[in-house]
C-alpha cells in the first residue's frame, strides 16, 4: 500500500544518510548521496514525507530539536498573518465540530489544514478531530466511500498519518489512529491504488508534525528520575520484569516503548506505586503497576547489565 511504502521509504532514506556519513573519506561521495536523498524525498507522496520527517525528528537530540524549532519558527513567521484566521479555527472545538462529513472533499481539505495548524497543547480540539476521524469505518461501510476514487485515498492516508503523529493527541488516541491508518493502507493495497504526490496541492507544507517520545518529566524523587534515564537506554531489559504475554503463531512480540504515566501514594504507607504504559511491537498496550521496591530492584538489575561504552 501507499502508506506501507512510507515505512520502507523511511528506512531507505535512513540508509542513504548513513551511506553519506560513511563515505566521508571519498571525494564528492557524501554530496552525491545527500543529493540523492533530497531527490528521493522530493518525489515521495505527502503521507510518506510526513512519516519520514517525524522519524528524523525522533532521532534528534534535545539541542538539535531546539535549533530546528528556531528555524521552523522563523519560516512559519512569514505566513503567520495569512494563516492566522485558519489557525484560530483549527484550534477551536466549535469550528472543528462542523467538519464531520468525511465524504466531502472540501471537508477533508479543511481537516488537513486544521491538523497542520493544530497546536500541540489543544487537547480538546484534538478530541473533536479524533471523534470525527474514527468514524471512517462507518463512512466507508455505510456510504460506500471508495478510497480508489480520485485523491480520496491519498487524503485519508495523509489525514491519519498526520493525526497519528501529532502531539496534541494522547498516546491511546494515536494508537487508535495508527490502527485506522493500517486498515486504510490494506484497503488501498487490495485495490491496487498507489498514493499520489499531489495530496498537498491545496495546502502549504506546514511544520506542525512531531512524533512525541516520552521525555524526562519533572522528577518527583530520585527513583523516578533514575527510572526515566534507564528506560531510554535499556528498553529490552524491561521485558523481563513485565507480565509475560502468551506466544502466538506469528513472530515474537517485543517491547517498543515504556512510558511512566504516574505515581500514587498508598494511604497510611510510605510506599509509592508506579504506573507504566507499555507499547508492544504488535501495537497493543499493557498497563503495569510496580511498587517502589520492585522499581528500585529493576533499576539495579539494569545498571549491572548495561555494557560500558
Amino acid at each position: 500500500g501507499g502508506g506501507g511504502g512510507g515505512g520502507g521509504g523511511g528506512g531507505g532514506g535512513g540508509g542513504g544518510g548513513g551511506g553519506g556519513g560513511g563515505g566521508g573519506g571519498g571525494g564528492g561521495g557524501p554530496r552525491l548521496q545527500r543529493d540523492g536523498v533530497y531527490r528521493w524525498f522530493s518525489e515521495l507522496p505527502s503521507p510518506q514525507r510526513v512519516e519520514f520527517l517525524c522519524g528524523l525528528l525522533d532521532l534528534c537530540i534535545p539541542l538539535e530539536l531546539r535549533f530546528l524549532g528556531a528555524c521552523l519558527e522563523d519560516l512559519a513567521r512569514k505566513d503567520y498573518h495569512s494563516l492566522r484566521d485558519s489557525e484560530i479555527k483549527a484550534n477551536n472545538p466549535a469550528d472543528l465540530g462542523s467538519l464531520t462529513n468525511l465524504t466531502d472533499e472540501v471537508v477533508r481539505s479543511k481537516l488537513l489544514v486544521s491538523l497542520a495548524l493544530l497546536g500541540s497543547a489543544h487537547r480538546e480540539a484534538a478530541g473533536v478531530l479524533f471523534r470525527t476521524l474514527t468514524h471512517i469505518d462507518s463512512v466507508i461501510n455505510n456510504y460506500g466511500l471508495q478510497l480508489n476514487e480520485g485523491r480520496t485515498g491519498d487524503e485519508f492516508l495523509l489525514l491519519f498519518t498526520m493525526a497519528s503523529n501529532h502531539p496534541a493527541f494522547s498516546f491511546h488516541q494515536k494508537q487508535v489512529l495508527r490502527q485506522e491508518l493500517t486498515q486504510i493502507q490494506s484497503l488501498m493495497a487490495s485495490t491496487g491504488k498507489n498514493p499520489s504526490t499531489s495530496t498537498l496541492n491545496t495546502m502549504a507544507t506546514y511544520p506542525g508534525c512531531h512524533k512525541v517520545t516520552p521525555r524526562s518529566e519533572t522528577p518527583i524523587n530520585s527513583v523516578s528520575n533514575s527510572l526515566e534515564n534507564v528506560l531510554h537506554t535499556s528498553t529490552h531489559s524491561m521485558e523481563e520484569s513485565l507480565p509475560k504475554r502468551p506466544s502466538g503463531k506469528h513472530s515474537k512480540v517485543s517491547v517498543e516503548k515504556v512510558e511512566l504515566k504516574g505515581l500514587a501514594h498508598k494511604k497510611n504507607e510510605r510506599n509509592v506505586e508506579y504506573s507504566f504504559e507499555v507499547l508492544w511491537s504488535d501495537s497493543s498496550v499493557t498497563l503495569v503497576t510496580k511498587s517502589s521496591a520492585e522499581v528500585t530492584e529493576f533499576i539495579s538489575k539494569v545498571k549491572t547489565r548495561r555494557k560500558p561504552l
